[in-house]
């Protein structure tokens, strides 16, 4: 605490990220990044530009990037806004869009920025609780509201909605902005995109961190109708009108436009997903049905923090939350199949240690 801080600072609850921990022969499960480089054509994008024009400021409007994006979603460029990561474009949509009086309804189980996004922002909200299969009840949303964001799928769970959920939730509030958080959509979920040309309430909000694995380039859009995006667009240019460099933006359409290469590496990640929750299965974890490049899973005869830490003594992080209903779960990233089997093995490892 201190006596130059703004009240606002003293009763705000930062987000905790995901640990960066610096050891050696690390298997990093922890933090939902992909297990594998970027596309080729973005390393090569970035490197061209890598020259005196980074004297000059970048295009504010990252025309360009709009324009590969708008493309990419057959949707018009005017619908597009871009921002320094998914998690800009949230805050910009927090204090554009959902603030206001009636409360914003997000799930209880979530994403766990959006309420810091609320402190921030003195957002007043109500947290809708899952159902008893970790699922996202739509019917629960039939409140007045001032507001609803969630992702699909949902974190960190990894359970997702079909389209015709979005679709009911759109109608039930045809005039409060829904917002539909789809960093892991591509996964094996259903993008709601294709919904926003016949619902002017619909913001979705997408990141190139996950499938296009560039989590340290920080990129993020979303798309919506021009009223929405003119909304955004304000706080932005409010706030920082240059939000993201050139070499963010060159990089971002070489990622957009390697439309194989994403298809590719979301197809082996999926994959290696569906090896892992077998085996975690086997070994008797239950596993929520995932769509994202993660698994949520428990053990019923094993404590979800000691199990946290007995991998990492084997240098395997994986992610716990300490948090009510979700206490003894862990979030798995899925890495590499040679990572996936060594925490299979590190699990095993563990199970048998403990029955011994």
């Amino acid at each position: 605490m201190s006596r130059f801080w703004s009240p606002i600072v003293h009763s705000l609850t930062p987000y905790v990220p995901g640990e960066q921990p610096r050891m050696a022969n690390l298997i990093k499960l922890n933090t939902n990044e992909c297990p594998y480089g970027p596309s080729p054509k973005v390393l090569e994008a970035i490197r061209a530009a890598t020259n005196d024009t980074l004297r000059l400021y970048p295009d504010p409007t990252a025309q360009a990037l709009c324009m590969a994006i708008a493309t990419a979603h057959d949707v018009p460029v005017d619908h597009v806004f871009v921002g320094n990561g998914s998690d800009e474009v949230l805050a910009h949509a927090f204090q554009g869009l959902l603030n206001h009086e009636a409360p914003l309804l997000f799930p209880d189980i979530t994403y766990s920025f959006y309420p810091v996004y609320c402190g921030l922002y003195g957002i007043r909200h109500e947290t809708i609780p899952l159902d008893g299969a970790m699922g996202i009840d739509i019917a629960a949303y039939r409140r007045p509201c001032g507001g609803i964001i969630l992702p699909n799928p949902n974190a960190p769970t990894g359970i997702a909605l079909g389209l015709d959920a979005i679709r009911a939730l759109l109608r039930d509030h045809p005039d409060a902005v829904v917002v539909v958080d789809e960093a892991y959509v591509d996964f094996g979920a259903e993008t709601a995109i294709p919904l926003v040309a016949e619902h002017p309430n619909l913001l979705v909000v997408r990141t190139l961190s996950k499938s296009s694995a560039l989590a340290g380039l920080r990129v993020g859009y979303a798309i919506g109708q021009p009223d929405l995006i003119a909304a955004l667009t304000r706080i932005k240019d409010s706030f920082n009108s240059y939000p993201l460099d050139r070499l963010a933006q060159v990089g971002a359409i070489a990622a957009i436009e390697d439309r194989e290469w994403l298809a590719n590496t979301s197809a082996r990640i999926i994959s290696s997903r569906d090896r892992l929750t077998d085996s975690l299965g086997k070994m008797g974890f239950e596993v929520l049905p995932s769509r994202a490049n993660f698994v949520f899973a428990r053990h019923p005869d094993r404590d979800g923090a000691q199990l946290a830490a007995a991998l990492r003594a084997r240098a395997i992080i994986v992610r716990h939350f300490r948090t009510p209903r979700i206490a003894q779960w862990l979030r798995i990233t899925i890495g590499t199949d040679a990572e996936c089997q060594a925490l299979v093995q590190g699990l095993a490892d563990v199970l048998a240690l403990n029955e011994g």
